[in-house]
């Protein structure tokens, strides 16, 4: 990795009003800097700031999380590869996640090694690590789903040399072991309430996510039971209303945090929405399998599954008409998706059709305030639902988490005597589909298929469609391989201990 302990402090200087009243240091070293409450304060500021990164939430790590689905599809060439599975060890989103992931990792481990040194109360100091330490977790369950076993940095990276920056893959479960032991420290220190913040509820629905990944069941229900019984949280009465994200006390656990200006962004907008609102007119990111041509469309589209009368989180909310210079535009707004159907003329196919619209704040020009959701309450209640069916099959209990999320998108309520409730199986089945149908264009949908494939290849048949299946579409094989992300290319040439993974 290259050098980044003086830029990491460079940024920490930019991100908090009172350090700026300072007099300039002639250099940023942790000699100089890690020296006071509002240094410590300041740091974990620039912990946070790492999340808005190209290759985390503003942009790359949503995209892989859709793109390759059967979620989405794109014509951009920036994304192409993701969308035909064709990615390669230089492809720019394989390196800007492993960069923007081990750029959060590197500050949150500086506050974990220099904090501790800072004279500062002592609480403030334990809530301060606390949060550091589900940071930490966090990027390195982003690194372990996508590549496999990865390099374990647990001291902040504060030299290039070789002895500093070469070190070997750890193992898949000693990474997994890593992130269980930083959250369970996090747990130990955060509050239950911390506006904007990391909190006991996102440490707990992090490890519920952790141990559904690692098929850990009972675990999984206890941790995502620790969030749901706290009744700190709730469902919002209008799915729309969660969009934009901005902070929606009941249904929010974590969101990224952006100020729709150049040093805390969104970009995400701008990339998949029509222009307008976007900037201007080019093929987007992330379009919805929806209502594609027949030569195009296949069976696990979204065009399958969603239901567009019923289901609120699908339906039809409006209608608006947006005049811009001469041209008029209709857009019918779907809650999740928009759908640019006409315009008077000018017409261009890179604004026609199916657009995301979770984000619908004014882009900005790639600086759009919305928030981006990491965790929600919905995803808790479906995780706490899937880990108690795979424990022990369809239950009350498990109906009655489902139908929350079930009825507030105006479903009918299930019951011991639905078909959905007749077997393991068709329950799971179930769940799947709302998961898609609740989270979609969050960037969950591709991790979700992954995670499916290896359920399947512990257990055949556990799920109607999983990565595997969606690889074999765009490949005409289930190259298991792809399962995985390459490593970068970049950074193999740089750290001679790395080994690429099979396939690449």
């Amino acid at each position: 990795m290259k050098k980044i302990f003086i830029p990491v402090f460079a940024l920490v200087l930019l991100g908090s009003c009172d350090i700026l009243d300072k007099p300039p240091l002639p250099s940023i070293s942790p000699e100089n800097f890690f020296r006071s409450a509002d240094d410590a304060e300041a740091g974990l500021t620039a912990a946070y700031d790492a999340l808005q990164g190209t290759g985390l939430y503003s942009q790359d790590l949503i995209a892989v999380g859709e793109m390759p689905s059967d979620n989405c599809t794109s014509n951009n060439g920036d994304v192409a590869s993701l969308d035909r599975i064709s990615w390669t060890p230089t492809t720019s989103q394989v390196y800007n996640i492993w960069r923007d992931s081990y750029l959060g990792i590197n500050r949150a481990n500086a506050v974990i090694r220099y904090v501790p040194t800072i004279t500062m109360d002592e609480a403030r100091r334990k809530q301060i690590l606390g949060e550091a330490y589900f940071l930490r977790a966090l990027h390195y369950y982003n690194l372990v789903k996508l590549y496999g076993g990865v390099p374990l940095r647990l001291e902040p990276t504060e030299s290039g040399e070789q002895s500093v920056i070469a070190l070997p893959r750890a193992t898949v479960e000693a990474v997994y072991t890593q992130i269980v032991a930083d959250l369970t420290a996090a747990d130990a220190a955060v509050p239950a309430s911390n506006t904007n913040r990391v909190t006991n509820g996102a440490v707990n629905s992090l490890l519920a996510k952790v141990y559904l990944t690692q098929r850990q069941w009972r675990a999984a229900v206890t941790a995502a039971n620790k969030v749901i019984s706290t009744g700190r949280y709730s469902l919002v009465t209008n799915f729309k209303g969660l969009f934009p994200a901005e902070n929606k006390v009941s249904e929010t656990i974590l969101e990224v945090q952006n100020q729709g200006n150049a040093d805390g962004n969104n970009i995400l907008p701008d990339l998949l929405l029509p222009s307008p609102p976007a900037t201007y007119s080019f093929p987007k990111f992330n379009i919805p399998t929806l209502f594609l041509s027949k030569e195009n469309e296949k069976p696990t589209d979204l065009t399958s599954v969603v239901d567009t009368v019923n289901d609120r989180r699908w339906s039809r909310v409006s209608t608006t008409t947006v005049r811009v210079d001469t041209v008029l535009y209709v857009r019918r707004d779907y809650a999740s998706f928009v759908l640019s159907s006409s315009r008077s003329r000018g017409a261009s196919s890179n604004d026609l059709g199916p657009f995301v619209y979770k984000w619908p704040g004014a882009p900005n020009a790639f600086n759009s305030p919305d928030n981006t959701y990491i965790l929600r309450y919905a995803d808790v209640l479906l995780m706490y639902a899937e880990a108690a069916n795979e424990q022990a099959g369809p239950s009350a209990d498990i109906l009655d988490k489902l139908n929350l999320v079930r009825t507030r998108a105006g479903l009918a309520a299930l019951t011991p005597a639905s078909p959905q409730y007749a077997s393991k199986k068709a329950m799971r089945d179930e769940i799947d589909r709302q998961r898609r149908l609740e989270l979609a264009f969050e960037g969950e949908r591709w991790y979700d298929l992954l995670r499916y494939a290896r359920h399947n290849q512990a257990e055949a048949g556990a799920h109607a469609v999983t990565a595997l299946d969606i690889i074999q579409q765009r490949l005409n094989r289930p190259d298991a391989n792809y399962l995985l992300f390459p490593l970068p290319q970049a950074e193999i040439n740089n750290n001679a201990q790395l080994q690429q993974n099979p396939g690449y």
